[in-house]
């Protein structure tokens, strides 16, 4: 009996394991993309610095300073120009999460499109659109 038992609690720890790998491998799928696509520069004087080879093979990158609360969505235009948005919610300041067409806020439930303009409240306001300048091969993006 004693046997049987252990082997019954052998496969329910089996079970419990595996399970909580696949909840794991789900979770750590949330957001792979978004993490391949991401840059730590570090701010100095309000500014960041990205090197303009980061869009080389993609025009869209998220940017996360080091030390800054929020992070900065950027893409390159087909005009070589770069719109940058800052992904804080207009609505109670919380950080935006982007998704395939746009923003949307986990907090209240805000989205926003690709543009930063408002699709879902309750936000009202626009995304703050950041000033972006080119500095030898590098963008300069001002926060």
């Amino acid at each position: 009996m004693q046997r049987r038992n252990f082997i019954k609690g052998a496969c329910r720890i089996c079970l419990l394991g595996a399970a909580g790998a696949a909840m794991a491998a789900d979770l750590s799928s949330c957001s792979p993309a978004v993490a391949k696509n991401t840059f730590r520069p570090v701010v100095k004087d309000n500014e960041i610095e990205v090197p303009l080879s980061l869009f080389d093979t993609q025009a869209f990158r998220l940017i996360s300073p080091a030390n800054y609360n929020y992070e900065i969505a950027v893409e390159k235009k087909p005009d070589n120009t770069y719109h940058a948005l800052l992904l804080r919610c207009t609505h109670q300041e919380n950080q935006l999460t982007p998704t395939g067409n746009g923003f949307t806020c986990s907090l209240h439930g805000s989205k926003f499109d690709k543009e930063g303009q408002v699709l879902k409240g309750p936000a009202e306001n626009s995304l703050r659109e950041l000033n972006t300048r080119i500095v030898n091969n590098n963008l300069l993006i001002h926060i």
